[in-house]
């Protein structure tokens, strides 16, 4: 397969545009952009999700079955390489104009959901932009995002580490699909991450002893996907490990549910791994969050992510009325600020899960950060499962002060790039920024 073109203009602001295919973490193609101005190149990578909502915006892939079982992103490369460079070089842009060049590719694509030109197309060069801004400036990535979303009030996140993975994500019989712990004790990040790998390890000595060694392979996230079928047998396991690790009151626990994964006929099937379920076991919603309070009152959960069905606003709105945690809402919201509008209307959530490539800009997603933050609401930064070595998201959280990531756990280059890069970001710092003072049991 031939090189695609390169797209250049010496004379310009921005001097050069390219995109290419690389791969993700789960082994399928993704796009990379590489961008440059008259003081460097700016790379910029794409992830993607297994968990998708209905309502994101698009994820452009070809369909070739046989390419990569059809998720090649040739197609939209090619809209970059032959659409949105030429179209950007020709207007100057500077990539100080963050939020005119994303308007600009936005109306370029002209659909609602990026279906033209692909979201994943749009992000990669928005994110390039974005890095060559700060560049341009002559301050930190994360320094630019702050300045970019008015925000003068530097904070570190609490990290959510995924440390017991099931749903899409890995290959047991859980249902629900990620169980994380939260250093909420914690009074500095590298405390936090402290904390984080010493539980994580004792989790992993509790697994292999009661499970054996082949248990502790880890999922698409680095959490460990021992083969349970009970959400309970996943929280007590943590709940041991955190205790060895004697964090008792220092970490707290998240759950991501995912519920969309096995939301059927009005239903939830929590067997919905077995193609021969049954159906006379499924669930309504409102059992579905009685089985949630139980977990409330047993284990120190202080989050719980997309519990319901993405469209199953009545029992999302019955839940985030009668408990005091965080209700994060992902597929319910993602991260468009239409759907955030409709959320905060019927009550349904407090806190948004960011997902950059869910909404396919920078502009956007920093506009969606603070609808959310303008109606009470959290705003917790989040990876995506097919992830790559790119850390934007780390700068995000930092230059965002929205108090809250996840990226994983604390295993799995890809996912550690992003905790490191907080590290670093702390250390230039000096230590002086602080956590947000969230109280994760009553976010508003």
């Amino acid at each position: 397969m031939s090189c695609q073109k390169k797209v250049s203009d010496g004379n310009k602001n921005i001097k050069s545009i390219y995109a290419r295919s690389i791969f993700d973490s789960r082994g399928n193609p993704t796009v990379e952009v590489d961008l440059k101005t008259d003081i460097g190149m700016f790379r910029a990578a794409v992830p993607s999700g297994a968990s998708t909502g209905v309502h994101e915006a698009l994820e452009l892939r070809d369909g070739t079955k046989n390419l990569y079982h059809g998720k090649s992103v040739f197609k939209a490369i090619e809209n970059i390489n032959d659409i949105i460079a030429p179209a950007l070089l020709e207007k100057d842009f500077d990539v100080l104009e963050q939020e005119t060049i994303d308007k600009f590719m936005i109306d370029l694509d002209g659909t609602e959901n990026k279906s033209k030109l692909g979201a994943n197309a749009i992000l990669g060069v928005s994110l390039a932009i974005c890095k060559a801004g700060a560049a341009k400036k002559g301050i930190p990535l994360y320094k630019h995002i702050a300045q970019l979303a008015g925000n003068k009030n530097l904070i570190l996140p609490v990290p959510a580490f995924n440390v017991i993975n099931g749903g899409s994500h890995a290959g047991n019989k859980l249902a629900m699909q990620e169980f994380m712990i939260l250093p909420t004790g914690a009074t500095s990040f590298t405390e936090a991450m402290r904390m984080g790998s010493e539980t994580y390890h004792h989790l992993k000595k509790v697994i292999h002893e009661k499970f054996g060694l082949d248990a502790t392979a880890v999922g698409d996230e680095g959490g460990f996907a021992p083969n349970i079928d009970s959400a309970e047998d996943a929280l007590q396991l943590i709940a041991t490990a955190i205790d060895k690790a004697g964090y008792t009151g220092k970490i707290e626990i998240g759950m991501d549910v995912a519920a969309s994964e096995f939301f059927k006929d009005g239903l939830y099937d929590l067997d919905f791994k077995n193609p021969n379920s049954d159906k006379s076991k499924w669930i309504d919603g409102n059992t579905l969050f009685q089985t949630y309070q139980s977990f409330i009152n047993k284990f120190p959960i202080v989050s719980i992510e997309d519990p319901f069905d993405q469209d199953d606003f009545p029992t999302w709105k019955q839940m985030t009325s009668s408990v005091q945690i965080q209700i994060v809402g992902d597929d319910l919201t993602v991260t468009n600020p239409k759907r955030i509008q409709m959320a905060v209307d019927a009550g349904a959530c407090n806190c948004l899960l960011l997902k950059v490539n869910q909404i396919g800009s920078v502009t956007e997603s920093i506009q969606a950060h603070q609808l959310a933050k303008s109606n009470g609401w959290g705003t917790m930064v989040s990876h995506r499962s097919g992830e790559t070595e790119d850390t934007f998201i780390a700068d995000l959280v930092v230059g965002l002060s929205t108090g809250q990531i996840k990226t994983g756990a604390p295993c799995r280059s890809e996912r550690l790039a992003k905790y490191n890069q907080i590290l670093r970001i702390e250390e230039e710092l000096c230590k002086s920024a602080k956590y947000a003072g969230k109280d994760f049991r009553n976010p508003n």
